[in-house]
């Protein structure tokens, strides 16, 4: 186990190493900063003045070595806009993509094991056929539009939903204000929630599926069967257990994916998260913004990696998470 840390700590610095020179190294492709931040009545020379006070008409490897240096302290730059450090903004906007990611999360997982359970067990009956064709459609339509048409049907023609915004909040743990404990937050999240649900649910109950209906022709099932032990311990304890164990591995790093999938979701629900912040950034060539939040989300990616390796072990003990 010491070993597999230290392998991976050194792993997850080069991937992060790589990530921050990427994004860094990008910034001068957005646009001036100093067009949003001076705007058009300063002269040239002002403009230049201002370039060399922030640094900005220095090589780029010294510009990088600088970030790098403030970065390894925690510093990942001030925002042009809101004048405070970068990750401070993003951290304050991080609770509510986590509720959403966490909301989608427990969604996926209600309805894609139960589905692709059953139709694995029984793939020629008409709801194990309706539900393949539905997972076809989900995979095929844009999340955008998923969440257009659940606003237009629940908000719109129904009027059981709201729309656009986080809701009420609540107070927990002494920093995360949270919309779970309150009924309205509670209604804000459900179409969010089932629009970000709507791009992996699909995907897993295929996937669970597939997994399933391979266990279920191994040998030992067959030798399960022959020995008259019960369908449903052959099923949900022999055959889904070691179905799992893809369906982890792939569900570690798409949660990860769907913490950058919620920029469309939340431009479209007005959710204020870290997406929404984003695409604000980019508007604004918000550039520190910018790089904090790729480094961000690469770090979320490193993180759930890590973590997805851990449960793959615990789950499946044969599995060495590092050799000699």
């Amino acid at each position: 186990m010491i070993a597999f840390f230290i392998k991976r700590f050194f792993q997850a610095v080069v991937v992060m190493f790589v990530i921050s020179l990427i994004s860094f190294s990008i910034q001068d492709n957005l646009g001036d900063p100093l067009r949003e931040l001076v705007g058009q009545a300063v002269s040239e020379e002002e403009r230049q003045a201002l370039r060399d006070e922030m640094g900005l008409n220095d090589p780029f490897l010294v510009q990088y070595v600088r970030f790098a240096k403030n970065a390894l302290q925690g510093d990942l730059g001030e925002s042009y806009f809101f004048k405070e450090p970068a990750l401070e903004v993003i951290l304050n906007k991080f609770p509510a993509t986590l509720e959403l990611v966490i909301g989608a999360t427990f969604i996926i997982v209600l309805f894609s094991v139960p589905l692709g359970v059953y139709s694995a067990i029984k793939p020629q009956s008409v709801f194990s056929k309706a539900v393949m064709g539905f997972s076809i459609v989900g995979i095929s339509i844009p999340v955008f539009l998923t969440a257009i048409g659940l606003i237009y049907l629940f908000s719109i023609e129904l009027g059981w939903m709201p729309s656009y915004g986080r809701g009420e909040t609540v107070e927990i743990l002494g920093f995360w204000e949270s919309g779970f404990f309150t009924q309205d937050g509670l209604e804000h999240l459900i179409l969010p929630c089932f629009t970000l649900a709507s791009i992996m649910l699909p995907l897993f109950i295929r996937l669970i599926r597939a997994e399933m209906m391979e266990v279920l022709q191994s040998e030992y099932v067959k030798f399960a069967w022959a020995k008259g032990i019960s369908p449903r311990r052959i099923y949900f304890l022999h055959a889904l257990k070691n179905t799992m164990l893809p369906v982890i591995t792939v569900g570690g790093v798409q949660i990860g994916t769907m913490v950058a999938y919620t920029i469309l979701t939340e431009t479209v629900f007005q959710w204020p998260g870290m997406g929404f912040l984003f695409l604000e950034a980019v508007n604004r060539v918000d550039t520190p913004l910018i790089v904090a939040y790729l480094i961000v989300v690469g770090a979320i990616f490193v993180v759930t990696n890590t973590l997805v390796d851990l449960i793959y072990g615990l789950v499946n003990p044969t599995v060495k998470l590092a050799g000699r």
